[in-house]
């Protein structure tokens, strides 16, 4: 089957509406925005040197920051802001999804403006402006019918390059919660479906070309005194914003939203549990791709209704806890805890999905390595890798304290990489996770953890505060419970990680509900 007649391309195109009109969306209002700010401080600074090289120099810095680093740092910023004015005024807002992307990307886009806006007012001839002085205009009628025609087209250059921009760095927006192109790369990237990947590459890209062709219609009208560019350019702006908005238009806001992180199995899961509210006649979407702090705190807030967690990671990242207890005591007691938050964890699939230290079958039995203990010995002489995170969570100091490991380098990838690598030689060890099928497609081991440095990782089913009450959402779920064991979930995590229409995540749950649901 060739790529360009594999059938994802029909599930790709059935995401395009929404994907598309959410993209479209969040980059046009950054832009307005960075417009809004940035071309007033450009007229503002243009005569004065040391505001403007200032504000030149700022604006320069968040250009330093990578686009995803800063768009992570909105969401925390938001929060805080968002519990003093609930505190202080009474007033809620959400920090998710669309507020702090809309507002990173505004930055962005500031650079290019100002920088352009600036040249292109100081680039004017002064004998333009004395004349325009001699003949009793005003500073601001100056500006006005003078300086900034002028100017326009070195402006409008400014603005095409921030448009480009701003579309090309909103699809680093699906980790915060925003619907964007982006969730084609990072769900195509997690479950290795290329068509994904692809589809989401050529959309922004064609997107970008399209917003910086109409704008420079619109320049070109305004430069040559042409009301027909200008208004063929405004029309086609306009256009693509009204088309964005039809997909909207109906969609029912009292559907549940199913959260998912950015791995292949959460896409899985989330599949299975919005297709199950749906067959008993439930409204559902899922939001997936959603990084590990941004879900909880985005369940917390009502802003996702439900999702899949693992024990572990609240115990250690909302918990802060580093002591290891035994898996019923560490779920009653994180059940108490999050209850206090009136989060309800519904209950257990019946799944563990533990980070585990794996290493190539063949190199474990030739070293004699079975446990982690044993893996201590050699590790001077072995290389790591683990995910972007792995190296940062407590898990890994909790291992390095219990087995003194120190291993001669460490590398980060991205997760369903590390298992190729380790089984190709390029690294010895990865941090895997204990459910995923790609261990025995690649002929891997998880390493036995004796000392238990690593807590127990059930997966469990978490609901918002305001769903606590909702039966029929809980009935819906409970036939989920328990339901789920470690083979069944590496199988499906396999399927997951194949290379065709098959290894779709709806595809995935779908087979996964017709195995345990009978």
């Amino acid at each position: 089957m060739s790529l360009f007649t594999d059938p994802r391309w029909g599930d790709a195109l059935a995401h395009l509406p929404d994907y598309l009109g959410n993209h479209v969306r969040v980059s046009l209002a950054a832009l307005a925005l960075g417009l809004a700010v940035s071309l007033p401080l450009a007229i503002l600074t243009r005569n004065r040197p040391t505001p403007r090289a200032v504000l030149l120099a700022l604006a320069s810095i968040v250009q330093t920051v990578p686009g995803l680093a800063l768009l992570a740092l909105f969401y925390p910023l938001l929060l805080l802001a968002a519990s003093v004015t609930l505190a202080w005024f009474g007033i809620a807002f959400s920090a998710f999804g669309f507020l702090p992307a809309m507002l990173a990307l505004a930055l962005y886009s500031m650079l290019p403006v100002l920088r352009n806006g600036i040249t292109g007012l100081n680039g004017i001839d002064p004998a333009l402006i004395e004349a325009a002085k001699g003949v009793g205009m005003t500073a601001r009628q100056s500006l006005v019918t003078v300086e900034l025609p002028l100017a326009l087209p070195v402006m409008m250059a400014g603005i095409r390059t921030a448009a480009v921009w701003v579309i090309g760095t909103a699809t680093l927006s699906t980790p915060i919660g925003q619907t964007s192109l982006g969730n084609y790369i990072f769900a195509g990237l997690q479950t290795q479906n290329w068509v994904f990947v692809l589809f989401g590459c050529f959309a922004s890209a064609l997107l970008a070309l399209a917003v910086d062709q109409l704008l420079g219609l619109i320049e070109s009208g305004l430069r040559r005194r042409s009301r027909v560019r200008t208004a063929l350019g405004a029309a086609g702006i306009a256009a693509l914003v009204v088309a964005t908005l039809i997909p909207t238009m109906g969609r029912s806001s009292q559907s549940y939203v199913v959260g998912a992180k950015t791995f292949a199995e959460q896409y899985v899961l989330s599949a299975l549990i919005t297709d199950r509210l749906q067959a008993v006649g439930l409204s559902a979407v899922s939001r997936s791709g959603l990084g590990s702090s941004v879900i909880f705190e985005a369940l917390k807030a009502g802003d996702i209704d439900l999702y899949v967690d693992y024990s572990g990671t609240l115990w250690a990242n909302q918990l802060h806890r580093t002591d290891i207890k035994p898996r019923a005591e560490l779920l009653a007691e994180l059940k108490t805890t999050l209850a206090k938050e009136n989060i309800t964890l519904l209950g257990e699939l019946g799944f563990e999905n533990a980070y585990a230290l794996v290493i190539p079958k063949k190199r474990a039995e030739a070293l004699g390595i079975r446990t982690i203990a044993d893996l201590a010995v050699h590790a001077s002489s072995l290389s790591i890798a683990g995910d972007y995170e792995f190296f940062s969570r407590p898990e890994w100091a909790a291992l390095q304290k219990a087995y003194g490991l120190s291993f001669r380098a460490q590398r980060q990838m991205q997760p369903d990489f590390m298992y190729a690598a380790a089984a190709s030689g390029e690294v010895d060890v990865i941090a895997g996770y204990t459910s995923d099928g790609l261990i025995a497609k690649y002929d891997l081991v998880a390493l036995d953890d004796p000392r238990h440095a690593i807590p127990p990782y059930d997966a469990i089913l978490l609901l918002a505060p305001k769903r606590a009450g909702d039966e029929r959402l809980q009935a819906a779920l409970k036939p989920l419970l328990g339901k789920i064991d470690i083979a069944t979930m590496r199988e499906a995590n396999l399927h997951a990680a194949g290379n065709d229409a098959n290894s779709s995540p709806d595809a995935v749950g779908k087979w996964l509900w017709e195995k345990v649901g009978k």
